[in-house]
C-alpha cells in the first residue's frame, strides 16, 4: 500500500480531495499535526464526499511520531526545490510521499532527512511557483500507483 503524509496541511478542501483520491487508489493517508482546520470541518467533508469510511487516515502529533510509524518504508520529500523529477523513479508499493503544507512547503530540516535523490519535483513552467496539493499528490501517486500495476483496481 502507497502511504501519503501531509505536513501540517492548512486548506480543508485539498485534504479532503486527498482523502478521497486515498480512498480510489488503496493509499494511507498520514495526516501529521498541527492541522490549520478541524477533521469536522464542512469544507474538508465536502472535498471528500462520501468516501471518508472507505479511506485510511492516520493523524499523527508531529513529524517525527509519522516517521517512525513509517518505519523502514522508502520515504520521498516532494518539493519545488529538488532536481529529481519524480517521473524518473522507480516506485515500491510501500513507498511514502511527503508533502509540505500549501502556504510553505516541507520545512528545511525535514527536508535535510533526506538524501538527494529522495527530494523529488513536478516539472513546470519557468516561472510558475507551484501546483495545488491535491493536484500535486494526485500527479504524484497516480505515477506510482500505475507503475505498480493499479494494484487492486477494478
Amino acid at each position: 500500500m502507497l502511504h501519503v503524509v501531509l505536513h501540517q496541511p492548512e486548506i480543508p478542501p485539498n485534504t479532503g480531495n486527498v482523502i478521497r483520491l486515498a480512498a480510489n487508489c488503496g493509499a494511507q493517508l498520514h495526516l501529521v499535526q498541527p492541522l490549520g482546520f478541524r477533521m469536522e470541518d464542512r469544507l474538508l467533508r465536502r472535498a471528500g464526499l462520501d468516501y471518508h469510511e472507505h479511506a485510511r487516515v492516520m493523524l499523527h502529533p508531529d513529524w517525527p511520531a509519522c516517521r517512525a510509524w513509517l518505519g523502514r518504508r522508502r520515504l520521498f520529500a516532494l518539493t519545488t526545490r529538488a532536481r529529481r523529477v519524480y517521473a524518473q523513479c522507480a516506485f515500491d508499493d510501500e513507498d511514502a510521499f511527503v508533502f509540505g503544507a500549501e502556504t510553505s512547503g516541507l520545512p528545511q530540516a525535514i527536508l535535510d532527512e533526506f538524501p538527494e535523490e529522495r527530494r523529488l519535483r513536478i516539472p513546470m513552467r519557468a516561472g510558475s511557483r507551484s501546483l495545488n496539493l491535491s493536484n500535486a499528490v494526485a500527479v504524484v501517486v497516480m505515477e506510482a500507483w500505475r507503475q505498480g500495476g493499479f494494484a487492486g483496481a477494478g
